[in-house]
């Protein structure tokens, strides 16, 4: 007797309670995964900027990322169109290369203009903002754009 598949059973994508996107907990996250991560890396190679960065420039700056992102996906809870219709990776590239580079141009901005113009000096910790910055932006805006795809339902035709 030929094994039949069962197809009354539903599969596991069906099972699972569907989460709503809660952007509160998506930048709670955004927050503390680099933080512990980039802290745990700084104490265990005795990099003290490095677990302090990790705590301000990198993790501060992934929650913000986070939450500008997110908040614009949403759009007061209605998603645009675009957003839900056009291809998974063109819209993460698009806003990854949007993030990114303002945050390097603000990187940028801290690092050399801040010192040249005003009586901020320069120091080690601007200059990680040139990468700290563009880095945590644009991984924080991939998470983001992914976690926020895979809740919203897909358009109808």
């Amino acid at each position: 007797m030929p094994a039949t598949k069962d197809r009354t059973r539903r599969n596991r994508a069906t099972l699972r309670p569907h989460r709503p996107f809660a952007l509160w907990r998506e930048v709670l996250t955004a927050y503390a995964a680099p933080a512990l991560m980039a802290g745990t890396a700084g104490v265990v190679t005795g990099q003290r900027d490095l677990a302090v960065a990790a705590a301000t420039s990198i993790a501060g700056t992934s929650a913000v990322v986070a939450f500008l992102v997110g908040a614009w996906l949403r759009h007061g809870g209605q998603a645009r169109r675009w957003t839900t219709t056009a291809p998974l990776a063109a819209l993460t590239a698009a806003l990854v290369v949007t993030a990114a580079g303002a945050a390097a141009l603000l990187g940028w901005f801290a690092a050399q203009w801040l010192p040249a113009h005003t009586p901020v000096p320069a120091t080690p910790w601007l200059e990680r903002l040139r990468i700290d910055l563009p880095v945590s932006a644009a991984l924080a805006t991939t998470i983001i754009t992914l976690r926020w795809r895979s809740t919203t339902p897909a358009p109808r035709a």
